[in-house]
């Protein structure tokens, strides 16, 4: 594989995300698939922010521990990151940076006053120097500039070409054959595949890493056709998901892990009364506050089990935004078909990562209709068919009586605690869960990768996947990931085991969670390589840890 991997640092409101945006499609414009990782402490203003850009010659969903260009806006990226990085090319911003053996700098501050340009075009210098640096022509460092830049496009351009005339080529970045693609953040393509799924209203509270998917469905409302809320807590959140849901309108509420607990009490109120919700849970590093801005996969026992009794739900773990996109819009399809509250369940390297997506390739999932009311009287909500899903009428009909129940109910919705009749719906919900497990057949819940035939294998969940299909490539092994966790895909699951005899779980929890629940299935992990410090595996890390395991 080629790549080159760039690292632009600086303080908390800087623009380090903007910066990494544009080196990235820089990179982007000579042919590369993009990956980048945002890495920023839970303070408002101050503290060290950085993105890693990584581009390669192939997909990539994961930042290696190699970095080929330091992008230095303050002295403090260059004190925490070249030390790792000894051989890697600097470009630093000489006004700030006063201590540098080697490498470029240019004096941001005085070629915006030559240009009388204010302080907010200032990256666009740093940017310009790299890409001298890199190599990469002028031609397409303007084209980008305009295209992604296209305010006060004029007077970016300038500040950056004179940065770029003050730079030598150091290390020059080859040009590629491929396309540009279109960059998307993991929470990005959740939401537009949540309105591929037909949604009509979005409900959050703004919780890391779950917080940037509100503020682009909020941002892009108008465009989309939707509706989105931000009400006062996450209780708020899920009851007004809920009754948005009972009055006919596909809806879909996000949150992190902690949102999440407040909302446990709504999620049973949609399994007794049958509603139809999505819920995204962004994971985080926890217990309680944890650490806000650091990734995890330490909720997916919480998710599965969460809510007093029983009742059916469908649980999808994406590794990538065109997996997010694809079972997002899936996920709504699902929870309206069934009348089941269905999770999306990214974590922070998704969310907030941004990945390389060809819209060519995005091929749909099949579509679920939702069962409705023919008009033939008399209605009963919680009707018992066969399948035991009921056909669906929504309070304002002239001849339909709409009850919705948060209490044991018979099958108009009418309270009830007769034995027979609880029994009834509870076996009636049952019915469902058999029928949608039997319909997820139909879907490719588990996704095999590398080696198709190796005996030794990778079993991993969510975005770890990406670090995992580049060790299996280097090491000839099988990667398997289930994407639906629940119900369990016992036997595409079965399948996708034939012939291993080495089962090695990669998790980034404490506990081991997936390696849990596929024992409660009848596999057996055979080890277990996990990390919890708040950062995900890198491709590097990970051979190590693996080539630990499997040495003879």
């Amino acid at each position: 594989m080629k790549d080159v991997s760039v690292l632009v640092g600086g303080r908390a409101g800087d623009g380090i995300n903007n910066a990494g945006a544009m080196v990235a499609q820089l990179l982007n414009h000579l042919g590369y698939f993009v990956y980048i990782s945002v890495d920023y402490p839970s303070l408002i203003r101050g503290g060290h922010n950085f993105a890693l850009v990584r581009a390669a010659d192939e997909p990539v969903g994961a930042y290696n521990d190699r970095i080929d260009y330091l992008v230095a806006l303050n002295q403090e990226t260059i004190d925490l990151h070249l030390p790792h990085c000894p051989d890697c090319t600097v470009v630093a911003n000489a006004d700030l940076v006063k201590s540098l053996q080697s490498g470029q700098t240019v004096s941001v501050n005085d070629i915006l006053k030559v240009e009388s340009a204010p302080p907010i075009t200032g990256n666009s210098a740093m940017i310009g120097a790299f890409a001298k640096a890199a190599g990469i022509p002028w031609e397409i460092a303007g084209d980008v500039f305009r295209r992604h830049m296209p305010k006060a496009a004029d007077e970016n351009l300038r500040v950056a070409r004179r940065a770029y005339d003050q730079i030598r080529t150091s290390r020059p970045v080859p040009a590629l054959s491929g396309k540009t693609h279109s960059l998307l953040t993991g929470n990005e393509a959740i939401g537009l595949g949540l309105v591929a799924g037909g949604l009509s209203h979005y409900i959050s509270y703004p919780m890391t890493p779950s917080s940037t998917l509100l503020h682009f469905l909020a941002g892009n409302a108008e465009r989309l056709g939707i509706t989105v809320i931000h009400p006062e807590n996450e209780i708020g959140v899920i009851l007004m998901g809920l009754g948005g849901a009972v009055a006919g309108a596909k809806t879909a509420v996000g949150t992190s892990g902690g949102g999440f607990c407040l909302m446990t009490e709504g999620l049973s109120f949609a399994g007794m009364a049958e509603i139809p919700i999505v819920i995204v849970v962004s994971q985080r590093t926890g217990p309680s506050t944890g650490l806000p801005t650091y990734t995890g996969q330490a909720e997916l026992q919480f998710v599965l089990h969460a809510g007093q009794g029983e009742f059916p739900r469908l649980v999808v773990a994406p590794a990538d935004a065109g997996e997010a996109y694809r079972w997002s819009a899936a996920a709504m399809h699902l929870a309206w078909k069934y009348q089941i509250p269905a999770f999306v369940l990214p974590d922070k390297t998704l969310s907030e990562g941004t990945y390389s997506v060809d819209y060519d390739t995005l091929v749909g999932l099949p579509v679920a209709d939702p069962a409705l009311w023919d008009g033939q009287a008399p209605y009963r909500r919680y009707h018992d068919t066969p399948s035991g899903i009921s056909p669906l009428a929504f309070p304002g009909r002239n001849d339909a009586i709409v009850k919705v129940n948060s209490y044991a109910h018979d099958e108009d919705g009418i309270t009830t605690e007769d034995a027979a009749l609880v029994t009834l719906m509870a076996e009636k919900r049952r019915k469902k869960e058999a029928k949608l497990k039997e319909e997820m057949e139909q879907y490719p819940c588990v996704s095999v990768r590398g080696k198709a035939d190796a005996s030794t294998a990778l079993l991993c969940w969510g975005s770890v996947r990406n670090a995992c299909d580049e060790v299996a490539a280097r090491l000839g092994l099988r990667v398997i990931q289930p994407v639906v966790l629940s119900p369990f895909p016992d036997q595409q699951f079965s399948a996708a085991c034939g012939g291993v005899q080495h089962l090695i779980a990669v998790e980034e929890n404490a506990t081991g969670q997936l390696a849990a629940l596929a024992r409660e299935h009848g596999v057996n992990t055979e080890a277990t390589l996990l990390k919890y410090d708040g950062r995900p595996f890198t491709p590097d890390e990970l051979l190590r840890k693996v080539q630990a395991v499997i040495a003879p």
